[in-house]
């Protein structure tokens, strides 16, 4: 989606965007999942599951930030490039 006008981040700031979204997304279903398990569908894990989702991505985030470069580097170890 390249256009005229379009406004991109510069290429430096891939990994905390990617970290951003992918924690992002991935906190906000096991959050969601864990929730209903322990609650239980219904008004209070509706209430209570943004609450979980965002302190596991208060944490997931930073830690994406930190682990993402290590399992970058240990992937290219066992995958080959092309």
């Amino acid at each position: 989606m390249s256009g005229g006008g379009e406004r991109r981040l510069p290429a430096r700031y891939t990994l905390p965007v990617t970290g951003f979204i992918l924690s992002g997304v991935m906190t906000v279903i096991i959050s969601g999942i864990s929730t209903l398990l322990a609650l239980g569908p219904g008004a209070e894990m509706l209430a209570r599951w943004p609450v979980a989702w965002i302190t596991s991505w208060s944490v997931a985030f930073p830690t994406v930030l930190v682990v993402l470069p290590i399992v970058r580097r240990l992937v290219s170890r066992v995958v080959a490039v092309q």
